[in-house]
């Protein structure tokens, strides 16, 4: 049994993808960052960041409970415990690890900060929407060039489309015209066929 401490956001969905694809026992436990959940003691042990998602995986190594936080590193976890989406052969595990650290560092931050300025912050700044708006298309671009030709980022699906992908479904928070980025509609479109993926995303916490 994984214990999930969730919230419904783009990275927590990271991980209910990756469970219900790999078809792990999992109970969620959530965290509500509307209200400074991430903040409590209980939760700052697991997550020493203050971040959702974080697990608690009652059957890890030697048998034993371990706690693992940042969805990178979950994903890479999961994918290391079941041998799914995470391929042994050192060449595509690289390509694989490439595209989830894209993900991570650029993708992920990036259009974060874009819904932060261009949805959120009560103070509207132009030059942080234009910058953070450019940042986004930039990457969408990326992520449209490499889909040329192929299915998914890594060329079989992989705990990188797993990161990637929630983060598209808000393009319209983005400031994207997803018609611009065919390869990547397209994507997004298999992506969401899936249904573990159908699942994970119907959770509603």
């Amino acid at each position: 049994m994984i214990d999930l401490y969730y919230w419904g956001t783009p990275n927590g969905q990271k991980i209910t993808i990756a469970l219900e694809e790999m078809a792990l026992d999992y109970r969620i436990f959530p965290i509500n960052i509307l209200e400074n959940d991430q903040f409590q003691y209980d939760f700052l042990k697991i997550s020493p960041n203050n971040k959702i998602p974080a697990i608690v995986d009652q059957d890890g190594p030697a048998g034993e409970a371990i706690s693992v936080f940042e969805s990178g590193a979950i994903l890479q976890y999961l994918g290391r415990k079941t041998g799914l989406f995470y391929p042994k052969d050192e060449q595509k595990r690289v390509e694989v690890e490439q595209w989830l650290m894209w993900q991570m560092g650029g993708l992920g931050p990036m259009l974060g900060q874009n819904h932060h300025f261009g949805k959120f912050a009560k103070e509207k700044i132009p030059y942080a929407i234009e910058r953070f708006t450019a940042e986004t298309k930039r990457l969408y671009t990326v992520l449209d060039q490499q889909l040329i030709g192929q299915e998914y980022v890594a060329g079989e699906y992989s705990i990188a489309d797993i990161a990637i992908f929630p983060w598209l479904l808000r393009y319209e928070w983005q400031n994207i015209a997803i018609d611009d980025y065919p390869n990547v509609k397209n994507y997004v479109k298999r992506l969401n066929a899936r249904p573990a993926v159908q699942k994970a995303l119907a959770i509603q916490v």
